[in-house]
């Protein structure tokens, strides 16, 4: 059956693999847009889409969903492939361990080149990547300045040397109280977060870390074996630095060879970060892969970002801006879901300011999509191939190789 709904472009079941990404609570937040998005969706656009209550048989991390939509009957079943284990682990670290993990990650892209060529490739997430480092060191300053402000005044109201030493204490003691404040309260700052983020993936100068590879290791061997199975498509959708991972992940997988009669395999990368790590020296695996996978002709592509997106590098080629397109590139099909477009005027002056969630935008619902419909893609009836199938790339695509660093794995 997955051959001939391959041919036709066609599905009646699908399998989709969702890889988030440098996210802590992964499973619960993308359940919960689908649960409520999902159905927003279908009644803006007309059609009908139910999401299943319990988990699916033989899947830690994911729901069914059952649809209608241009009057064909579709079956998905959607997994998350998580990390949040590994991520969370990485985030377990002291206020000192913290500070010095800036230091060496705004180093690391300083001494190789690498933020400078990203800020001549999107201003937006290259200004992302610097603001943890300003608000890091802004909450240093404030509880250094706090401080020094009640030491000199306890120093003043207590004579004599037990006054220099109370007010000393009473500094570091006001200092320290304050940047463990910054760090409970960072939920709102964010910017912890996002040290950890930016530090993990150039930790190894943009090397994958072991415990990672292992993990990838597994997340392939769930999308073969979906490959051996009764669907009419297997789709893997990357978001953020999860675009990342599903580069690597299925251009190994391809080179190892899918199973005869194989369904088609799609691969949708949304608001991707690419060149954030494909930039440093070490990234050489990345960059193998990017330039591995654009050339297969076994496999769709189609890079969704839109420029309204300050976090995600917004219609840069990933394999043309890394420096690694070869003359057989075919993908990826790159492709704006515009945002001041497919919101209406007033939802789109509540939005705009909204950086972060606009990140997560390409998981829900639009007031007026257009060809991108996340929905319709992960449960609509086409396959990923024939649903853009003559689709031109967006015309305002940037292609420039700025990579300072192109050798290959």
């Amino acid at each position: 059956m997955a051959e001939r709904a391959a041919g036709r472009g066609q599905v009646r079941r699908r399998r989709v693999f969702y890889i988030p990404g440098f996210d802590p609570i992964q499973t619960r937040r993308y359940r919960q847009f689908y649960r409520e998005e999902g159905p927003r969706q279908a009644a803006i656009s007309g059609y009908a889409l139910e999401v299943g209550r319990g988990k699916p048989a033989g899947i830690a991390h994911g729901w069914s969903v059952k649809a209608e939509i241009d009057g064909e009957p579709v079956e998905a079943v959607v997994e998350v492939l998580a990390w949040a284990d590994i991520i969370g682990g990485s985030m377990r670290r002291t206020i000192p361990a913290t500070y010095w993990q800036m230091l060496r990650t705004a180093w690391i892209y300083v001494a190789t080149g690498a933020l400078f060529r990203l800020g001549r490739l999107r201003k937006g997430p290259t200004l992302a990547a610097l603001y943890p480092v300003v608000m890091l060191s802004l909450q240093a300053g404030v509880a250094v300045l706090a401080g020094w402000g009640l030491g000199v005044g306890v120093a003043w109201v207590v004579p004599g040397g037990w006054g220099v030493v109370l007010g000393v204490a009473a500094g570091l003691g006001w200092a320290v109280a304050l940047l463990r404040a910054f760090q409970r309260w960072d939920r709102w700052f964010l910017a912890y977060y996002l040290m950890h983020d930016y530090a993990f993936s150039a930790g190894l100068r943009g090397a994958y870390p072991p415990v990672l590879l292992e993990r990838m290791e597994v997340f392939r061997g769930r999308i073969l074996a979906a490959l051996a199975g009764d669907w009419d498509e297997v789709l893997v959708v990357g978001h953020s630095s999860g675009a990342i991972l599903g580069v690597s992940i299925l251009a190994d997988l391809l080179r190892d060879g899918v199973p005869a009669r194989a369904p088609a395999l799609s691969f949708l990368t949304l608001g991707q970060v690419v060149p954030m790590v494909s930039f440093l020296p070490e990234a050489r695996k990345l960059r193998g892969d990017l330039a591995y996978l654009s050339a297969q002709a076994g496999i769709t592509w189609v890079d969704v970002t839109a420029p309204g997106d300050g976090c995600a590098f917004a219609l840069c080629d990933p394999v043309a801006v890394s420096g690694v397109a070869g003359e057989g590139k075919r993908w990826p099909l790159v492709i704006s879901c515009a945002f001041t477009r497919t919101f209406s005027p007033e939802r789109w002056r509540k939005m705009r300011f909204r950086w972060f969630r606009l990140h997560f935008q390409y998981m829900c619902a639009f007031d007026r999509p257009g060809d991108y419909d996340y929905f319709r893609v992960t449960a609509g009836p086409l396959t990923l191939g024939a649903r853009y199938a003559g689709r031109l790339p967006s015309k305002s695509r940037i292609e420039r190789a700025l990579s300072g660093y192109r050798s290959v794995a």
